[in-house]
Parts: structure tokens; C-alpha cells; sequence
């Protein structure tokens, strides 16, 4: 492997650089969008639960905002739930766009390697294939050892960077559907606690965890 390395030349530091970055954003994400530590299930039927036997304050609230990325929601809702549904609302929506760039942390950084990633393997195949026209230029084809040097390090650099790039592509995607998920998920238990606060859902729903 480290010959392999060396064949590349020096873009393939960078590239390795790239790759490093791209596993250790891609374990972290992995572990840190775990969906039951986001939202966890029958939250809405546990804070009901709590304001029905009359637990639900200050201390419980900084509870459950410091639980969850959806606990957090809910519990800036809760802490304006004596004003008005939209004033409610509002808080959840502020809070919740604080939420959603907190979950795509990274991403853009995983992004940006997905597309760097082929440019410098296209740049290390550049570089490979000058180093074999200066060769032909000043030594003709009679050497075929040096003109395969040229040639490996070209093709190296390309299957180095789009190694690190594919994967950086697809994780990239995957997290930020799987986020969207999640936002969904949010808005709706967001949405089921305006309207249990305000009267505007029948409880019994949300006793049965629906």
C-alpha cells in the first residue's frame, strides 16, 4: 500500500489528507444521527403525561431540552406555551433552524471533498502525463521503464481520488435525505404539541403514541 502511495506521487498526500477527513466526518455523523437519540419515540405523550400531573416545570423542561435535538424543540415551544399558538410556534420554528444546521454539520465539508477528490486525482494524471511527454521529448520511446512511471503515477492519482470521492458522494446524500427525514419527523411532533397545548387535538391521541 505505502508503494502504491508512493507511485502517485505528491498529490497523493493531499488526497489521502481528503480521505482521513471524509472517514472520520463520515463515523461521526453516523453516531451522532442516530434517529432514537434525535427524536425519540412518545416524547410529545411523555411531556403531556408530565404538564397532566403538573411535573412540567423549569427544571423538567431544561431536562428534556438537554435529552434530545427534538427535545430541544419542544422545549422552547414549552417555554412560550402561555402565549399564543403563533407566538409558540415561532419559538419552535427559531430553535428548530438552530437544530437542522447543527445536524448538518460537516456536510458541506464532505461535499466539497466529493468533488475536490477527482480534481486532484485529474490533476496527479495531468502531472503523470507531462512527466511522460518530457521523457518522449528528450529521450525518445526507447525507455519504457521511465514512460511507465509517468503513466502509473497518472492512473493512480485518478483511481485514488475517485475512491475517496464516491463514497464522500454517497454519504453526503444519504445524510442529508436521512436528515430531511428527521426535520419531518420534528415538525410533526412540533405540530402535535402546539395543537395538545392549545386544545386543538383530542389527547387521547397522544396517549396512544400517535
Amino acid at each position: 500500500m505505502l508503494d502504491l502511495i508512493e507511485s502517485g506521487g505528491w498529490l497523493m498526500l493531499p488526497i489521502l489528507i481528503c480521505s482521513i477527513i471524509a472517514m472520520a466526518i463520515i463515523a461521526e455523523r453516523f453516531w451522532a444521527l442516530r434517529k432514537h437519540k434525535i427524536v425519540p419515540k412518545h416524547l410529545v405523550a411523555q411531556i403531556y403525561h408530565m404538564r397532566k400531573k403538573k411535573q412540567l416545570d423549569n427544571t423538567a423542561i431544561q431536562a428534556l431540552k438537554d435529552n434530545s435535538h427534538l427535545g430541544r424543540v419542544l422545549a422552547s415551544g414549552l417555554m412560550s406555551m402561555n402565549y399564543s399558538r403563533e407566538i409558540m410556534k415561532e419559538s419552535i420554528e427559531e430553535t428548530g433552524r438552530q437544530v437542522v444546521h447543527e445536524m448538518e454539520k460537516y456536510l458541506n465539508t464532505l461535499g466539497t471533498i466529493s468533488q475536490i477528490a477527482p480534481l486532484l486525482g485529474l490533476l496527479g494524471t495531468v502531472v503523470g502525463m507531462i512527466k511522460v511527454f518530457t521523457v518522449i521529448t528528450s529521450q525518445g520511446v526507447g525507455n519504457p521503464g521511465v514512460l511507465a512511471g509517468g503513466i502509473s503515477e497518472a492512473l493512480i492519482t485518478t483511481a485514488a481520488g475517485l475512491t475517496v470521492a464516491i463514497p464522500s458522494l454517497i454519504a453526503a446524500r444519504h445524510f442529508r435525505r436521512h436528515i430531511d427525514d428527521l426535520v419531518i419527523h420534528m415538525e410533526q411532533e412540533a405540530i402535535k404539541l402546539v395543537e395538545v397545548i392549545h386544545g386543538q387535538r383530542d389527547t387521547n391521541s397522544v396517549e396512544g403514541g400517535k
